[in-house]
């Protein structure tokens, strides 16, 4: 009975663990709306219209990016990361988890 006691608060712990590294891998998007504020100036989220950018309503449900790629997470990283067409590169001024939760964020449009 004891070692049965033991070995569910065990599994219990690393269930935990787990859920709080997936939850990690895919992003706030709660925080991720608040760094998007930045992004806000040139890119609409609520309508299709555009800014100085393209609107990103809907972008994890079109097929492709304006640059031609696949919209997945890599590639919208990579977007954030190098910039390009008068977007800055966001490589050094937001964090890895930043960018992790903008796209937890970008997901919800």
């Amino acid at each position: 009975m004891r070692k049965w006691i033991v070995s569910s608060a065990v599994s219990g712990l690393m269930l935990a663990g787990w859920l709080a590294a997936a939850d990690k891998k895919e992003g706030d998007a709660t925080k991720g709306k608040e760094v998007f504020e930045q992004c806000a100036v040139c890119h609409n989220t609520d309508t299709d219209e555009k800014k100085i950018g393209p609107s990103l309503k809907g972008l994890f449900k079109r097929d492709k990016l304006k640059n031609g790629k696949p919209v997945n997470v890599e590639n919208v990283k990579a977007m954030i990361n190098a910039g390009g067409n008068g977007m800055p590169s966001y490589a050094d001024l937001i964090s890895e988890t930043e960018k992790t939760n903008v796209i937890a964020y970008l997901k919800t449009l």
